[in-house]
C-alpha cells in the first residue's frame, strides 16, 4: 500500500479484505459507488431528527448521544422527507475497519453541496467532522442538514464520500507546482495576479459569464415544493431559482442567508497522479463560503475541449452583505498525491455528471436554456 490518497483498486481491495464493509442486514456494497478515489456512503434504513448539531466525544457513541437528546426516529424505507431547518443523524450502510496508519476523509458529492444541503460525517468518539482517528473500526454515521431545500430521501440515498489517506499527505509544491501551474495543467487560464502560495493554487469567481450563455449564475428561491433525490432532469429549474444576469460592472452582493450558484473564472484540471481539494475557507478574505463539496478526483476537466472544466461554487454570505468582483480570490485548490495512478478516472466513461461542466446546477434540474437577459 502505497502513501498517499488511496486510488479506487485499493479500495476496492480494502472492500475485499472486509476493512469496508455493509453493515449487519445491508445490501453489499456495490460497484457503482467505486469512484477514482473515493467511495459513495449510503444512507441507512433510519433517520433521527435531533435539536442540533453535535460531536460525541472521546469515550462518547454517536447513538447514546442521539438518545440522551431525544432523537425522534424517521423511518426512510419509503422515503421520507427531510425538512430545511432541521437537523438529522442518519447511521450508514458502510462500517470501517481500518490498517494502522490510513485514516478516511469526507465530503459532500457534488449534487448534495449545489442543493445547499449541509452534510457532515460522524463517529463514535469522534472530536472532528469529515474524518475518521486512524485505525478507525466501526460504524459511520451523516448529520445532514438540508438548509434551502426539503429534500426526500431512501435507504441508499448517497448524499457523501469517502476517501482513504495513508501516511502524511503528500502535496504539489514548490517549484512543480509552479511549473505546472504556469503551463496550464492545473487551471485554465492561471492567473498572474494571484499565483500559488505554498501548496495553494487560487481560483477566482466569473463575474461576466461565458458568450453563450447569458447568466452568470443563480440565486435560490425561498419557498419551494420538496426535491426527490432520485428523479433527474426532472424539475423545472425555474421553479427553484432564480438566474442572474450580468452587470456592466462584473459586481455580485450577496445577501445574509441567500443561497447562489457560481461558477469559478478558470477551468480545472487534475492530472491523473492527483486528487484535488478546495481548502476550507478562509475568514481573512471575507465574510462568506465557497463550497459544501470540495473534492475532485483525479481525472477531472482532462478529457474536454475546453481545456478543464468550471469549478462550480456553493456560495453563502454570512451576517453583512458582501460584494464580490469578477476575477475575485474566493477559494484554493491543493493538490494531493495519490498512492497509485487509479485504474479508472473521473469522466463520461463512469457516469460522471459534471465532466465538461460550465455553470451547473444539480442533476436533478432540468437545464437552463441560453436565452438572452437584458444587462442590469
Amino acid at each position: 500500500m502505497s502513501l498517499g490518497v488511496q486510488p479506487v483498486q485499493a479500495i476496492q481491495a480494502f472492500e475485499r479484505d472486509r476493512l469496508i464493509k455493509a453493515a449487519e442486514g445491508c445490501e453489499p456494497i456495490g460497484q457503482e459507488q467505486f469512484q477514482p478515489s473515493s467511495l459513495d456512503l449510503r444512507l441507512g434504513n433510519f433517520a433521527w431528527r435531533v435539536r442540533a448539531s453535535f460531536l460525541p466525544g472521546l469515550g462518547r457513541k454517536v447513538m447514546d448521544r442521539v438518545q440522551e437528546m431525544d432523537g425522534y426516529p424517521i423511518d426512510l424505507s419509503g422515503g421520507a422527507v427531510l425538512d430545511t431547518g432541521r437537523v438529522y443523524v442518519i447511521p450508514l450502510q458502510e462500517e470501517l475497519y481500518l490498517p494502522g496508519q490510513v485514516q478516511a476523509f469526507a465530503n459532500p458529492k457534488s449534487t448534495t453541496g449545489r442543493l445547499d444541503i449541509l452534510t457532515r460525517l460522524v463517529t463514535d468518539e469522534g472530536t472532528a467532522f469529515d474524518q475518521t482517528p486512524k485505525a478507525y473500526r466501526g460504524p459511520l454515521y451523516l448529520e445532514v442538514a438540508p438548509q434551502t431545500f426539503s429534500v426526500v430521501v431512501r435507504p441508499g440515498t448517497r448524499l457523501s464520500q469517502i476517501r482513504f489517506q495513508r501516511g502524511t499527505p503528500q502535496s504539489l509544491t514548490g517549484n512543480d507546482l509552479k511549473r505546472r501551474y504556469f503551463a496550464g495543467e492545473l487551471l485554465s487560464p492561471h492567473s498572474m495576479d494571484v499565483q500559488p502560495d505554498g501548496n495553494l493554487v487560487p481560483v477566482t469567481v466569473d463575474l461576466q459569464g461565458d458568450p453563450q450563455n447569458s447568466f452568470i449564475g443563480f440565486r435560490a428561491k425561498r419557498h419551494t415544493d420538496r426535491i426527490d433525490l432520485d428523479k433527474v432532469n426532472y424539475y423545472d429549474w425555474l421553479d427553484f431559482w432564480d438566474p442572474i444576469p450580468p452587470r456592466a460592472k462584473a459586481t455580485l452582493t450577496l445577501d445574509p442567508g441567500e443561497f447562489y450558484i457560481l461558477a469559478t473564472r478558470e477551468f480545472v484540471r487534475v492530472p491523473a497522479e492527483y486528487a484535488a481539494e478546495m481548502v476550507p475557507y478562509n475568514s481573512r478574505s471575507g465574510e462568506y463560503r465557497v463550497h459544501y463539496a470540495g473534492f475532485f478526483d483525479p481525472g477531472f476537466g482532462l478529457d474536454t475541449n475546453d481545456g478543464g472544466s468550471k469549478g462550480v461554487l456553493e456560495v453563502r454570505s454570512h451576517e453583512v452583505p458582501f460584494m464580490l468582483e469578477h476575477g475575485q480570490t474566493v477559494g484554493w485548490l491543493r493538490y494531493d498525491k495519490m498512492g497509485d495512478i487509479p485504474d479508472i478516472l473521473y469522466g463520461p466513461a463512469i457516469g460522471s455528471s459534471y465532466q465538461g461542466q460550465g455553470l451547473a446546477l444539480a442533476k436533478q434540474f432540468t437545464r437552463p436554456p441560453q436565452v438572452e437577459i437584458p444587462r442590469g
